[in-house]
Protein backbone atom coordinates (compact mmCIF):
# COMPACT_ATOMS: atom_id res chain seq x y z
CA UNK A 1 0.00 0.00 0.00
CA UNK A 2 1.31 3.57 -0.80
CA UNK A 3 1.29 5.96 1.50
CA UNK A 4 -1.48 8.10 1.54
CA UNK A 5 -2.23 12.21 2.02
CA UNK A 6 -2.72 13.40 5.43
CA UNK A 7 -6.71 14.59 3.81
CA UNK A 8 -7.01 10.51 2.93
CA UNK A 9 -6.27 9.90 5.99
CA UNK A 10 -8.44 12.37 7.93
CA UNK A 11 -11.43 11.66 5.78
CA UNK A 12 -10.83 7.69 6.17
CA UNK A 13 -10.58 8.60 10.38
CA UNK A 14 -13.87 10.14 10.24
CA UNK A 15 -15.58 7.91 8.27
CA UNK A 16 -14.11 5.20 11.09
CA UNK A 17 -15.50 7.12 13.48
CA UNK A 18 -18.87 7.79 12.32
CA UNK A 19 -19.39 4.46 11.56
CA UNK A 20 -18.72 3.83 15.03
CA UNK A 21 -20.94 5.90 16.34
CA UNK A 22 -23.87 4.33 14.85
CA UNK A 23 -22.78 1.38 15.61
CA UNK A 24 -23.18 2.27 19.65
CA UNK A 25 -26.67 3.79 19.17
CA UNK A 26 -27.95 1.10 17.05
CA UNK A 27 -26.93 -1.62 19.52
CA UNK A 28 -25.46 -0.94 23.00
CA UNK A 29 -26.02 -4.25 24.49
CA UNK A 30 -22.89 -4.99 21.69
CA UNK A 31 -20.63 -2.27 22.86
CA UNK A 32 -21.03 -1.74 26.75
CA UNK A 33 -19.21 -4.73 28.02
CA UNK A 34 -19.86 -7.93 30.01
CA UNK A 35 -20.32 -8.49 33.85
CA UNK A 36 -22.55 -7.67 36.26
CA UNK A 37 -21.25 -3.70 36.62
CA UNK A 38 -20.98 -3.03 33.00
CA UNK A 39 -17.83 -1.57 31.60
CA UNK A 40 -16.40 0.00 34.02
CA UNK A 41 -13.26 0.92 36.11
CA UNK A 42 -12.85 -2.45 38.52
CA UNK A 43 -10.34 -3.28 41.06
CA UNK A 44 -8.43 -6.33 40.79
CA UNK A 45 -6.75 -8.45 42.84
CA UNK A 46 -3.64 -6.30 42.62
CA UNK A 47 -5.23 -3.51 43.73
CA UNK A 48 -4.92 -1.99 40.39
CA UNK A 49 -7.74 0.55 39.11
CA UNK A 50 -8.76 -0.54 35.48
CA UNK A 51 -11.19 -1.03 32.68
CA UNK A 52 -11.01 -5.14 32.47
CA UNK A 53 -11.25 -7.09 29.29
CA UNK A 54 -12.86 -9.07 29.01
CA UNK A 55 -14.14 -9.58 32.01
CA UNK A 56 -15.93 -6.10 32.39
CA UNK A 57 -15.56 -4.92 29.30
CA UNK A 58 -16.25 -7.40 26.22
CA UNK A 59 -13.89 -5.77 23.72
CA UNK A 60 -10.68 -3.64 23.85
CA UNK A 61 -12.67 -0.89 21.48
CA UNK A 62 -15.50 -0.64 24.22
CA UNK A 63 -13.04 0.05 27.00
CA UNK A 64 -10.97 2.47 25.03
CA UNK A 65 -14.91 4.02 24.67
CA UNK A 66 -16.07 3.83 28.04
CA UNK A 67 -12.28 5.03 29.18
CA UNK A 68 -12.01 8.70 30.98
CA UNK A 69 -8.48 10.80 30.73
CA UNK A 70 -5.96 9.07 32.83
CA UNK A 71 -7.70 5.43 32.52
CA UNK A 72 -5.86 2.23 32.48
CA UNK A 73 -7.97 -0.07 30.17
CA UNK A 74 -5.86 -3.61 30.81
CA UNK A 75 -6.35 -6.89 28.38
CA UNK A 76 -6.41 -10.30 29.70
CA UNK A 77 -5.03 -13.49 27.70
CA UNK A 78 -6.43 -14.08 24.31
CA UNK A 79 -7.28 -13.17 20.44
CA UNK A 80 -9.39 -10.25 19.74
CA UNK A 81 -10.83 -10.47 16.09
CA UNK A 82 -10.73 -6.48 16.21
CA UNK A 83 -9.53 -3.21 15.17
CA UNK A 84 -9.76 -0.46 17.89
CA UNK A 85 -9.78 3.53 16.93
CA UNK A 86 -8.82 5.75 20.40
CA UNK A 87 -9.87 9.25 20.56
CA UNK A 88 -9.74 9.67 24.44
CA UNK A 89 -6.57 11.17 25.36
CA UNK A 90 -4.33 10.49 28.13
CA UNK A 91 -5.03 6.66 28.19
CA UNK A 92 -3.14 3.29 28.47
CA UNK A 93 -4.00 0.09 26.96
CA UNK A 94 -2.30 -2.59 28.55
CA UNK A 95 -1.90 -6.36 28.02
CA UNK A 96 -1.02 -8.57 30.72
CA UNK A 97 1.14 -10.84 28.53
CA UNK A 98 2.71 -9.41 25.59
CA UNK A 99 2.76 -12.73 23.48
CA UNK A 100 -0.81 -14.16 24.78
CA UNK A 101 -2.81 -10.42 24.42
CA UNK A 102 -3.24 -10.76 20.44
CA UNK A 103 -5.34 -8.37 18.14
CA UNK A 104 -5.74 -10.15 15.01
CA UNK A 105 -7.43 -8.83 11.85
CA UNK A 106 -7.57 -12.11 9.93
CA UNK A 107 -6.37 -10.36 6.45
CA UNK A 108 -9.27 -8.37 6.52
CA UNK A 109 -8.86 -5.55 9.16
CA UNK A 110 -6.95 -2.35 8.25
CA UNK A 111 -4.78 -1.58 12.18
CA UNK A 112 -4.53 -3.20 15.42
CA UNK A 113 -4.50 -0.28 17.45
CA UNK A 114 -5.04 3.34 15.80
CA UNK A 115 -4.90 6.65 17.48
CA UNK A 116 -6.55 9.52 16.12
CA UNK A 117 -5.19 12.85 16.68
CA UNK A 118 -5.24 12.02 20.39
CA UNK A 119 -2.54 12.89 23.03
CA UNK A 120 -0.84 11.18 25.49
CA UNK A 121 -2.07 7.71 24.51
CA UNK A 122 0.14 5.08 25.71
CA UNK A 123 0.35 1.35 24.17
CA UNK A 124 1.76 -1.91 25.92
CA UNK A 125 2.44 -5.43 26.51
CA UNK A 126 0.66 -7.01 23.60
CA UNK A 127 0.65 -8.24 20.13
CA UNK A 128 -1.14 -7.12 16.68
CA UNK A 129 -0.84 -9.55 13.94
CA UNK A 130 -2.49 -10.44 10.52
CA UNK A 131 -3.88 -6.21 9.46
CA UNK A 132 -3.67 -5.45 6.20
CA UNK A 133 -2.46 -2.02 7.05
CA UNK A 134 -0.42 -1.40 10.29
CA UNK A 135 0.05 -2.91 13.40
CA UNK A 136 0.17 0.42 16.28
CA UNK A 137 -0.72 3.37 14.13
CA UNK A 138 -0.32 6.78 15.98
CA UNK A 139 -1.58 9.71 13.41
CA UNK A 140 -1.72 13.59 14.38
CA UNK A 141 -0.96 12.81 17.76
CA UNK A 142 1.62 14.78 20.58
CA UNK A 143 2.82 12.68 23.38
CA UNK A 144 3.00 9.20 22.40
CA UNK A 145 4.55 5.88 23.60
CA UNK A 146 4.42 2.32 22.92
CA UNK A 147 6.46 -0.05 24.67
CA UNK A 148 6.48 -3.74 24.92
CA UNK A 149 4.94 -4.46 21.55
CA UNK A 150 5.05 -7.34 19.05
CA UNK A 151 3.43 -6.33 15.45
CA UNK A 152 4.09 -8.85 12.65
CA UNK A 153 2.33 -10.13 9.88
CA UNK A 154 0.55 -6.57 9.01
CA UNK A 155 0.39 -5.43 5.33
CA UNK A 156 2.01 -1.80 5.26
CA UNK A 157 3.50 -0.66 8.74
CA UNK A 158 4.36 -3.00 11.57
CA UNK A 159 4.67 0.01 14.55
CA UNK A 160 4.01 3.60 12.65
CA UNK A 161 3.88 7.22 13.83
CA UNK A 162 2.85 10.06 11.38
CA UNK A 163 2.70 13.52 12.01
CA UNK A 164 3.31 12.87 15.67
CA UNK A 165 5.38 14.53 18.08
CA UNK A 166 7.20 14.00 21.57
CA UNK A 167 6.90 9.92 20.81
CA UNK A 168 8.69 7.20 21.97
CA UNK A 169 8.76 3.42 20.32
CA UNK A 170 10.76 1.39 22.69
CA UNK A 171 11.40 -2.80 23.43
CA UNK A 172 9.54 -3.62 20.66
CA UNK A 173 9.40 -5.95 17.61
CA UNK A 174 8.91 -5.31 13.92
CA UNK A 175 7.94 -8.28 12.06
CA UNK A 176 6.97 -9.12 8.11
CA UNK A 177 6.03 -5.86 6.83
CA UNK A 178 6.62 -4.53 3.47
CA UNK A 179 7.26 -0.97 4.39
CA UNK A 180 9.19 -0.70 7.66
CA UNK A 181 8.48 -2.49 10.90
CA UNK A 182 9.58 1.05 12.13
CA UNK A 183 7.83 4.14 11.00
CA UNK A 184 8.35 8.18 12.24
CA UNK A 185 7.51 10.56 9.25
CA UNK A 186 6.75 14.10 8.41
CA UNK A 187 7.76 15.82 11.74
CA UNK A 188 10.06 18.50 12.61
CA UNK A 189 11.23 19.07 15.17
CA UNK A 190 9.74 15.84 16.14
CA UNK A 191 11.50 15.05 19.57
CA UNK A 192 11.18 11.00 19.56
CA UNK A 193 13.20 8.37 20.49
CA UNK A 194 13.40 4.54 18.87
CA UNK A 195 15.24 2.52 21.66
CA UNK A 196 15.91 -0.58 22.23
CA UNK A 197 13.45 -2.06 19.06
CA UNK A 198 14.55 -5.15 16.97
CA UNK A 199 13.25 -5.09 13.13
CA UNK A 200 13.36 -7.97 11.13
CA UNK A 201 11.93 -9.32 7.73
CA UNK A 202 10.27 -6.71 6.80
CA UNK A 203 11.06 -4.72 3.41
CA UNK A 204 13.25 -1.77 5.41
CA UNK A 205 14.28 -2.07 8.99
CA UNK A 206 13.05 1.56 9.30
CA UNK A 207 12.23 4.13 7.35
CA UNK A 208 11.24 8.27 8.13
CA UNK A 209 10.19 10.25 4.97
CA UNK A 210 10.55 13.61 6.09
CA UNK A 211 11.26 13.36 10.07
CA UNK A 212 14.19 14.60 12.13
CA UNK A 213 14.95 16.72 14.69
CA UNK A 214 15.71 15.67 17.71
CA UNK A 215 14.45 12.82 16.75
CA UNK A 216 16.82 9.38 18.13
CA UNK A 217 17.41 5.86 16.54
CA UNK A 218 19.59 3.91 19.43
CA UNK A 219 20.49 0.48 20.79
CA UNK A 220 18.52 -1.19 18.64
CA UNK A 221 18.97 -4.28 15.89
CA UNK A 222 17.64 -4.06 12.36
CA UNK A 223 18.60 -7.53 10.09
CA UNK A 224 16.85 -9.63 7.89
CA UNK A 225 15.22 -7.01 6.14
CA UNK A 226 15.34 -6.02 2.84
CA UNK A 227 17.38 -2.88 3.73
CA UNK A 228 18.61 -2.23 7.05
CA UNK A 229 17.77 1.88 8.60
CA UNK A 230 16.90 4.08 5.32
CA UNK A 231 15.71 7.81 6.58
CA UNK A 232 14.76 9.51 3.22
CA UNK A 233 12.83 12.63 1.78
CA UNK A 234 10.33 13.09 -0.74
CA UNK A 235 7.34 15.51 -1.77
CA UNK A 236 4.84 12.93 -1.53
CA UNK A 237 5.11 14.07 1.79
CA UNK A 238 5.02 17.14 3.67
CA UNK A 239 8.06 18.72 5.52
CA UNK A 240 10.73 17.73 3.81
CA UNK A 241 13.36 16.96 3.54
CA UNK A 242 14.80 14.57 5.95
CA UNK A 243 17.04 16.07 8.46
CA UNK A 244 18.69 15.98 11.69
CA UNK A 245 18.36 12.02 13.21
CA UNK A 246 20.06 10.99 14.98
CA UNK A 247 21.23 7.12 14.72
CA UNK A 248 23.72 6.06 17.16
CA UNK A 249 24.85 2.20 18.86
CA UNK A 250 22.76 0.34 16.44
CA UNK A 251 23.71 -3.33 14.98
CA UNK A 252 22.70 -3.36 11.46
CA UNK A 253 23.44 -6.56 9.50
CA UNK A 254 22.17 -9.44 7.00
CA UNK A 255 19.75 -7.12 5.40
CA UNK A 256 19.60 -8.87 2.21
CA UNK A 257 16.73 -10.70 2.87
CA UNK A 258 15.11 -11.57 -1.22
CA UNK A 259 12.04 -14.08 -0.32
CA UNK A 260 9.98 -11.45 1.64
CA UNK A 261 7.60 -8.85 1.06
CA UNK A 262 9.03 -5.78 0.24
CA UNK A 263 7.29 -2.32 -0.95
CA UNK A 264 8.92 -0.53 -4.23
CA UNK A 265 11.42 1.69 -2.38
CA UNK A 266 12.74 -1.45 -0.54
CA UNK A 267 13.71 -3.31 -3.91
CA UNK A 268 15.77 -0.29 -4.70
CA UNK A 269 17.58 -0.39 -1.32
CA UNK A 270 17.76 -3.92 -0.92
CA UNK A 271 21.31 -5.10 0.46
CA UNK A 272 22.69 -2.20 2.29
CA UNK A 273 22.66 -1.55 5.92
CA UNK A 274 21.90 2.20 6.37
CA UNK A 275 21.41 4.01 3.67
CA UNK A 276 20.26 7.81 3.39
CA UNK A 277 18.26 8.25 0.50
CA UNK A 278 18.74 12.12 0.03
CA UNK A 279 18.93 13.17 3.61
CA UNK A 280 20.53 16.50 5.12
CA UNK A 281 22.49 16.54 8.40
CA UNK A 282 21.92 13.20 10.34
CA UNK A 283 24.63 12.26 12.74
CA UNK A 284 25.31 8.16 12.22
CA UNK A 285 27.80 7.41 14.92
CA UNK A 286 29.56 4.03 16.59
CA UNK A 287 26.84 1.48 14.97
CA UNK A 288 27.97 -2.08 14.01
CA UNK A 289 27.37 -2.88 10.43
CA UNK A 290 28.07 -6.05 8.20
CA UNK A 291 27.58 -8.50 5.78
CA UNK A 292 25.47 -6.34 3.12
CA UNK A 293 25.63 -7.06 -0.84
CA UNK A 294 25.62 -3.30 -1.27
CA UNK A 295 26.95 -0.49 1.16
CA UNK A 296 27.40 -1.07 4.83
CA UNK A 297 26.60 3.16 5.32
CA UNK A 298 25.60 4.53 2.00
CA UNK A 299 24.74 8.34 1.11
CA UNK A 300 22.45 8.70 -2.32
CA UNK A 301 20.38 10.95 -3.90
CA UNK A 302 16.76 10.19 -4.26
CA UNK A 303 15.19 10.42 -7.23
CA UNK A 304 11.54 11.27 -7.08
CA UNK A 305 9.84 10.79 -9.98
CA UNK A 306 6.31 13.20 -10.29
CA UNK A 307 7.56 14.89 -7.76
CA UNK A 308 4.99 17.07 -6.38
CA UNK A 309 7.24 20.52 -5.37
CA UNK A 310 11.03 21.01 -5.60
CA UNK A 311 13.36 20.33 -3.32
CA UNK A 312 13.70 23.15 -0.57
CA UNK A 313 17.01 26.03 -0.39
CA UNK A 314 19.06 25.17 2.64
CA UNK A 315 18.45 28.12 4.45
CA UNK A 316 14.70 26.70 4.87
CA UNK A 317 16.01 23.41 6.45
CA UNK A 318 15.41 24.82 9.98
CA UNK A 319 12.11 25.78 9.57
CA UNK A 320 9.36 23.55 11.66
CA UNK A 321 6.84 21.76 10.11
CA UNK A 322 4.19 23.28 11.76
CA UNK A 323 5.39 26.76 10.02
CA UNK A 324 4.75 25.46 6.34
CA UNK A 325 2.05 22.40 6.77
CA UNK A 326 -0.79 24.67 5.44
CA UNK A 327 2.12 26.31 2.62
CA UNK A 328 0.18 26.00 -1.21
CA UNK A 329 2.71 24.41 -2.82
CA UNK A 330 2.23 25.83 -6.67
CA UNK A 331 2.82 23.32 -9.64
CA UNK A 332 6.19 23.17 -10.59
CA UNK A 333 6.56 25.22 -13.70
CA UNK A 334 7.68 23.89 -17.10
CA UNK A 335 11.20 25.80 -16.57
CA UNK A 336 11.60 24.58 -13.37
CA UNK A 337 10.53 20.56 -14.92
CA UNK A 338 13.51 21.69 -17.68
CA UNK A 339 15.98 22.14 -15.02
CA UNK A 340 15.55 19.47 -12.72
CA UNK A 341 14.49 16.70 -15.43
CA UNK A 342 11.46 15.87 -17.43
CA UNK A 343 9.59 12.05 -17.84
CA UNK A 344 6.79 12.13 -19.44
CA UNK A 345 4.01 14.32 -18.20
CA UNK A 346 5.96 14.53 -15.15
CA UNK A 347 9.04 15.98 -13.54
CA UNK A 348 12.19 14.13 -11.27
CA UNK A 349 13.09 16.29 -8.51
CA UNK A 350 16.85 14.93 -7.13
CA UNK A 351 17.19 14.59 -3.89
CA UNK A 352 20.81 14.68 -3.11
CA UNK A 353 22.32 13.84 0.49
CA UNK A 354 24.01 17.30 2.27
CA UNK A 355 26.02 17.60 5.61
CA UNK A 356 25.77 14.40 7.06
CA UNK A 357 28.42 13.26 9.75
CA UNK A 358 29.78 9.45 9.16
CA UNK A 359 31.84 9.02 12.65
CA UNK A 360 32.95 5.83 14.96
CA UNK A 361 31.36 3.22 13.22
CA UNK A 362 32.41 -0.66 12.75
CA UNK A 363 31.71 -1.21 8.84
CA UNK A 364 32.49 -4.58 7.54
CA UNK A 365 31.68 -7.33 4.81
CA UNK A 366 30.33 -5.10 2.39
CA UNK A 367 29.69 -6.12 -1.45
CA UNK A 368 30.23 -2.58 -2.74
CA UNK A 369 31.63 -0.54 -0.16
CA UNK A 370 31.60 -0.56 3.43
CA UNK A 371 31.28 3.71 3.43
CA UNK A 372 29.99 5.06 0.24
CA UNK A 373 28.74 8.42 -1.01
CA UNK A 374 27.46 9.52 -4.34
CA UNK A 375 25.68 12.37 -6.36
CA UNK A 376 23.15 12.38 -9.80
CA UNK A 377 23.00 16.04 -10.51
CA UNK A 378 20.11 17.26 -12.54
CA UNK A 379 19.79 21.06 -12.47
CA UNK A 380 22.38 23.67 -13.84
CA UNK A 381 24.06 23.72 -10.55
CA UNK A 382 26.66 21.38 -11.57
CA UNK A 383 26.60 19.77 -7.76
CA UNK A 384 29.42 17.02 -7.24
CA UNK A 385 29.51 14.69 -4.69
CA UNK A 386 32.46 17.15 -2.87
CA UNK A 387 30.15 20.08 -2.56
CA UNK A 388 27.55 17.67 -0.82
CA UNK A 389 29.94 18.83 2.57
CA UNK A 390 28.96 15.12 3.77
CA UNK A 391 31.96 14.27 6.12
CA UNK A 392 33.80 10.35 7.64
CA UNK A 393 35.47 10.56 10.39
CA UNK A 394 37.19 7.64 12.96
CA UNK A 395 35.35 4.73 11.38
CA UNK A 396 37.24 1.00 11.21
CA UNK A 397 36.59 -0.18 7.69
CA UNK A 398 37.92 -1.79 4.23
CA UNK A 399 36.41 -0.20 1.86
CA UNK A 400 35.04 3.00 0.50
CA UNK A 401 33.59 4.82 -2.67
CA UNK A 402 34.90 7.02 -3.82
CA UNK A 403 38.58 5.90 -2.85
CA UNK A 404 40.05 7.11 0.53
CA UNK A 405 36.78 9.20 1.19
CA UNK A 406 37.79 9.59 5.06
CA UNK A 407 41.51 11.70 3.28
CA UNK A 408 38.92 13.20 0.43
CA UNK A 409 35.86 14.37 3.20
CA UNK A 410 37.16 14.34 7.19
CA UNK A 411 34.66 15.91 9.74
CA UNK A 412 37.60 17.86 11.34
CA UNK A 413 40.18 19.96 8.99
CA UNK A 414 40.46 20.18 5.17
CA UNK A 415 40.38 17.00 2.79
CA UNK A 416 43.26 15.48 1.28
CA UNK A 417 42.33 17.08 -2.37
CA UNK A 418 42.58 13.73 -4.00
CA UNK A 419 40.17 12.23 -6.72
CA UNK A 420 36.67 12.36 -6.06
CA UNK A 421 36.51 10.24 -9.49
CA UNK A 422 38.68 7.47 -8.71
CA UNK A 423 36.71 4.41 -7.23
CA UNK A 424 33.42 6.38 -7.45
CA UNK A 425 30.01 4.92 -6.40
CA UNK A 426 28.18 3.39 -9.62
CA UNK A 427 24.97 4.60 -8.64
CA UNK A 428 23.41 2.97 -11.41
CA UNK A 429 24.88 -0.12 -10.61
CA UNK A 430 23.28 0.64 -6.73
CA UNK A 431 19.56 2.08 -7.17
CA UNK A 432 19.21 0.58 -10.83
CA UNK A 433 19.10 -2.91 -10.13
CA UNK A 434 15.78 -3.65 -7.95
CA UNK A 435 15.22 -6.64 -6.71
CA UNK A 436 12.39 -8.54 -8.08
CA UNK A 437 9.03 -7.85 -6.68
CA UNK A 438 7.38 -10.12 -4.82
CA UNK A 439 4.15 -11.04 -4.48
CA UNK A 440 1.53 -8.38 -2.89
CA UNK A 441 0.50 -11.29 -0.29
CA UNK A 442 3.94 -11.69 0.35
CA UNK A 443 3.20 -10.80 4.18
CA UNK A 444 0.86 -13.01 4.66
CA UNK A 445 3.57 -15.79 4.88
CA UNK A 446 6.12 -14.44 7.25
CA UNK A 447 6.75 -17.20 9.72
CA UNK A 448 5.54 -16.47 13.65
CA UNK A 449 8.24 -14.52 15.80
CA UNK A 450 9.75 -16.01 18.91
CA UNK A 451 8.21 -15.22 22.37
CA UNK A 452 9.59 -11.62 23.15
CA UNK A 453 10.10 -9.83 26.93
CA UNK A 454 7.26 -9.12 28.44
CA UNK A 455 6.69 -5.78 30.61
CA UNK A 456 8.04 -5.94 34.16
CA UNK A 457 4.56 -5.59 36.68
CA UNK A 458 1.99 -5.36 34.10
CA UNK A 459 -0.54 -6.23 36.26
CA UNK A 460 0.90 -3.92 39.01
CA UNK A 461 2.24 -1.13 37.65
CA UNK A 462 -0.09 1.82 37.79
CA UNK A 463 -0.73 4.43 34.66
CA UNK A 464 1.66 7.12 34.54
CA UNK A 465 1.11 10.31 32.33
CA UNK A 466 3.34 10.25 29.08
CA UNK A 467 4.23 13.77 28.34
CA UNK A 468 7.80 13.40 26.22
CA UNK A 469 10.44 11.66 25.62
CA UNK A 470 13.67 10.66 27.65
CA UNK A 471 16.24 11.85 25.38
CA UNK A 472 19.46 9.55 25.30
CA UNK A 473 22.66 9.93 26.98
CA UNK A 474 24.18 9.96 23.43
CA UNK A 475 27.66 10.19 24.21
CA UNK A 476 27.49 7.32 26.83
CA UNK A 477 26.39 4.96 23.77
CA UNK A 478 29.37 2.53 22.66
CA UNK A 479 29.89 0.46 19.66
CA UNK A 480 27.69 -2.97 20.18
CA UNK A 481 29.39 -6.17 20.46
CA UNK A 482 28.81 -8.81 17.11
CA UNK A 483 25.60 -10.80 18.49
CA UNK A 484 26.24 -14.69 18.96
Amino acid sequence: MTRRTQLTRTLIALVGLLALVAASCSNDDETSGGGDGGCEVTTTDDGLDALLVPQSCKTIQAAVDAASEGDLVLVDKGVYEEAVDVTTPDVTIRGVDRNEVILDGGFEMENGIRVLETDGVVVENMTARNYVSNGFFWTGSDSYRGSYLTAYRNGDYGIYAFDSYHGQLDNSLGWGSPDAGFYIGECFPCDAVVDKVDSQYNGLGYSGTNSGGDLYIVNSSFSNNRAGIVPNSGSYELCYPERESTIVGNVVNDNNYLEGPGISVSLLAQGNGILVAGGVRNTISRNLVYNHERTGIGLVPFPESDANDLAPAHEEWDTPCNDVRDDEIPPISEEDCVLVAAIGEGCIVMWNPFENEVTGNVVEGSGVADLAVGTADLTESGETTDKLANCFSGNTFTSTAPTDLEGLAPCEGDGNGGSWDEGALDLLTLMGSPAPEPPKDAYKTTPEPPAQENMPDATTKAPEAFTEPELPDIDAIEVPTKPA
